[in-house]
């Protein structure tokens, strides 16, 4: 191979790293969290963990603490209440909270925290925080 062709080859393997690596649809965590390459669903996915694990009374309830995270007022009190942002997902306050980099680590009690929740919903937010 003479040499004025290995800076085009250099140059056509570079474009196929960076073209072909960007098509990936996957969600990357911290090693500690498990990769969620599936499409999350609001509805399906979070609300069930939402309602067991956090729309208690006293807690994210319809009289509680914002957000509000019942079914039927999650989606709304997450968006309207700052509390995604899908240009900085990992930045996302319920992220946050959820990882326990705000405290109180949510939800609160071991019991309560179900190991996907996370994962799941920064797959949510990274997808584009779907009202799904």
């Amino acid at each position: 191979m003479s040499k004025r062709y290995i800076p085009a080859l250099a140059a056509v393997s570079l474009f196929l790293m960076v073209f072909v690596g960007c098509t990936k649809d996957t969600t990357v965590y911290p090693s500690n969290e498990t990769e969620v390459t599936t499409a999350v669903s609001l509805s399906k996915d979070l609300q069930p963990i939402f309602t067991k694990s956090c729309a208690l009374g006293g807690c994210h309830g319809t009289a509680g603490r914002a957000p509000i995270l019942t079914e039927g007022s999650s989606y709304n009190s997450l968006i309207n209440g700052n509390y995604v942002d899908v240009s900085k997902p990992e930045g996302s306050v319920i992220y946050l909270w959820l990882t326990g980099v705000k405290t109180p680590a949510m939800p609160v009690g071991a019991s309560n925290n179900p190991s996907n929740v996370n994962g799941l919903t920064l797959a949510w937010i990274k997808q584009g925080a779907k009202n799904n």
